[in-house]
């Protein structure tokens, strides 16, 4: 039986000393003893938690996932700003395929290797994405999916970040061309690859108006303009004539809109 008593170091004339209660269980006279500090029992038994931000639940299984995620990385990466968790593994359930990392560093880091030790000890793939502290934040001032992925994370270190929007045209441009390929290829695309167009579409607007954004808003758009429920497109089971004609509308609104800017 291991019986264990809290004392504190004295200063005494000779030697320092530790004063234990008489009225005690066990650690009797002439017993010998171990003496260890508390706060360094302290330090271990204190875990860091993450930083869960616009997340109201998630599976303790996934925060122990998470937990084994940032110590893998902590371990290769000597240098970073922070660690940063999103997309659909924040989603409830288990549905997920991989899991969205940002590594938020200067550092030039092996990115195969940190996958195949998160796929060697998890079993899970890692899709990464390492940027500087200066690229993240030109990406949440003009880029809608910067905004959109951070909308909804869990990270290492707590977001402090200053967003002044900036309209970048060009890139907005670019962003709105990826969802023209629904309008082209609609017949052979997925529920799942209609869905990230659509979203892709929706934040673009709702960027030029200057509205946030996140998942819950742009889903709650989607189903306000193009009058179909989110579950039926990634479902893919929509009335193409109607979901095109629509979809079209707010497409050359925006393309319009863009090219005037």
């Amino acid at each position: 039986m291991v019986n264990e008593t809290i004392g504190r170091v004295s200063k005494g004339t000779k030697m320092d000393q530790v004063y234990l209660p008489k009225l005690r269980e066990g650690l009797e006279l002439g017993e010998y003893v171990v003496i260890t500090s508390l706060n360094n029992q302290l330090t271990k038994l204190k875990k860091e938690k993450p930083f869960l931000y616009h997340i109201k639940e998630i599976e303790s299984l996934k925060l122990q996932i998470i937990d084994k995620i940032f110590s893998i990385i902590n371990k290769s990466v000597k240098d970073y700003n922070n660690i940063i968790i999103t997309g659909s593994f924040l989603e409830k359930g288990f549905y997920f395929n991989d899991i969205d990392l940002l590594i938020i560093t200067d550092e030039k880091i092996n990115e195969d290797q940190i996958k195949k030790d998160i796929w060697g000890k998890l079993g899970l793939n890692g899709d990464f994405l390492v940027l500087d502290n200066k690229s993240l934040i030109h990406g949440l001032n003009s880029d809608p999916l910067y905004s959109m992925m951070l909308s909804k994370c869990i990270s290492k270190k707590r977001l402090i970040y200053k967003i002044k929007k900036e309209v970048n045209y060009k890139l907005l441009d670019l962003h709105l061309l990826k969802s023209k390929t629904l309008l082209d290829s609609f017949e052979i695309l997925s529920g799942k690859e209609k869905y990230y167009l659509t979203r892709n579409l929706i934040s673009i607007k709702l960027f030029l108006e200057n509205k946030k954004l996140s998942n819950e808003i742009v889903n709650h758009e989607i189903e306000k303009e193009l009058k179909v429920s989110v579950n039926n497109i990634k479902e893919n089971i929509i009335q193409s004539k109607e979901f095109i004609k629509n979809y079209k509308i707010i497409y050359n609104l925006l393309f319009e809109k863009i090219m005037d800017g």
